[in-house]
C-alpha cells in the first residue's frame, strides 16, 4: 500500500477507521477476520450512473463499482427518476464489481414523453425504453491505495444500447437503433482532503444518451466527448458533488445541449445510498431548458 505519512496524519479518525476495514480480504484473513462484506472505503465505488456502470449519476468514473476489494466480489441494484416537468426518466438497473478489476453491468431506461409526445404527433405518454449492457476494466493505478502517487486509477469501458423505437428514431433523422459507446476513465482520490475528481472522454454518437438513436442526418460519425466530475466528502457518509457531460449534436430536428448536476450523496452504510441532485438536460426536442430533480436509490454489497 502506498499511502503517505503525511496523508496518513491528516486522515480524520473515521476514515483511518475505514480505511483500516479496506485491507484486500487475503491480509484481513492473516489477522483471523474473515470478511462477510465489501472492504472498500464507504462511497469509494460511487452511485450507479443512469447508463449503470458505477461513477456518478451522469458519468462513469473509474472505480469498480461495488465495495468488493481485489479477493471480493460486489453488487449493486438501483433505481433512478429524473422529472424535468415535460419529460421523466426511470432508469433500474444491477452491477457486479469482480474483484476489483472488472466491472459488469445492465441497466434499462424509460423516457416518457408526457404532452411532447402528443404535440410531436406520437401521441401522449408515448416512451422509448433503451436497454444498456455495460463492461468496465480497471487498466492501472488504485485510487485508494495509491495516495502518494501523481497517477490517477484509470479505466477501460463500452457500452452497448439498444432502443426499442427503430421507426420513430428514423423520422426524427436518427441512423440507427443501437450502438457502442466506447469510454476512458481517470479518478483521482485525495484522502487528506476528502476530495474526488474524475474525468472521462467518451467515443460517441448518441442522441440524448442513446434515447434518441444514434448518428443522425447532421452527423454519423462518432466524436469525443468530455464529461467530469467533482465530489467532497463532507463525513464519512455524505458527500457533495458537481458533474459535467459533454453531448454530440447530430440531429438537425433540435440541437443538443450538453448536461450538468449537483449532487448530494448519502450511504448510511455499505447496503444502502441515495443520491437527490439538481441536473439541467438542456434543450430536448421542442422544449428547452429542461431542469429538473433527479432521485436515485441503490442497494449493494
Amino acid at each position: 500500500m502506498h499511502l503517505s505519512t503525511s496523508a496518513r496524519t491528516a486522515l480524520p479518525l473515521a476514515l483511518t477507521a475505514a480505511l483500516a476495514c479496506a485491507a484486500p480480504a487475503a491480509a484481513q484473513s492473516e489477522l483471523g477476520v474473515a470478511p462477510r462484506f465489501g472492504g472498500k472505503l464507504l462511497l469509494t465505488g460511487g452511485v450507479t450512473q443512469i447508463e449503470g456502470s458505477g461513477g456518478g449519476g451522469l458519468t462513469p468514473w473509474a472505480l469498480i463499482g461495488g465495495y468488493g476489494t481485489r479477493d471480493q466480489i460486489g453488487a449493486n441494484a438501483f433505481y433512478t427518476r429524473v422529472d424535468t416537468g415535460d419529460y421523466a426518466l426511470d432508469s433500474y438497473g444491477a452491477l457486479v464489481g469482480l474483484y476489483d478489476r472488472v466491472e459488469l453491468s445492465v441497466a434499462r431506461q424509460r423516457f416518457d414523453t408526457r404532452d411532447v409526445g402528443a404535440a410531436l404527433g406520437l401521441g401522449r405518454g408515448f416512451t422509448f425504453t433503451q436497454d444498456t449492457v455495460g463492461l468496465k476494466v480497471k487498466l492501472a493505478g488504485d485510487a485508494v491505495y495509491e495516495q502518494d502517487r501523481w497517477m490517477p486509477q484509470i479505466a477501460l469501458g463500452a457500452q452497448y444500447k439498444r432502443n426499442d423505437q427503430p421507426d420513430v428514431l428514423a423520422f426524427v433523422g436518427a441512423k440507427r437503433r443501437d450502438d457502442v459507446d466506447l469510454y476512458l476513465s481517470a479518478t483521482k482520490l485525495y484522502l487528506d482532503s476528502s476530495l474526488l475528481v474524475n474525468g472521462t472522454l467518451r467515443y460517441t454518437r448518441a442522441n440524448q444518451f442513446g434515447i434518441l438513436g444514434f448518428g443522425g442526418d447532421k452527423r454519423d460519425s462518432r466524436s469525443l466527448q468530455f464529461e467530469g466530475s467533482v465530489a467532497r466528502l463532507l463525513s464519512p457518509n455524505l458527500a457533495l458533488g458537481a458533474e459535467y457531460r459533454s453531448k454530440p449534436d447530430n440531429l438537425g430536428i433540435a440541437r443538443e445541449d450538453n448536461a450538468w448536476d449537483l449532487f448530494l450523496a448519502w450511504a448510511p452504510n455499505k447496503h444502502a445510498s441515495v443520491t437527490v441532485a439538481w441536473v439541467d438536460l438542456g434543450n430536448i426536442v421542442i422544449e428547452d431548458n429542461q431542469r429538473g430533480w433527479y432521485l436515485s436509490l441503490q442497494l449493494g454489497f
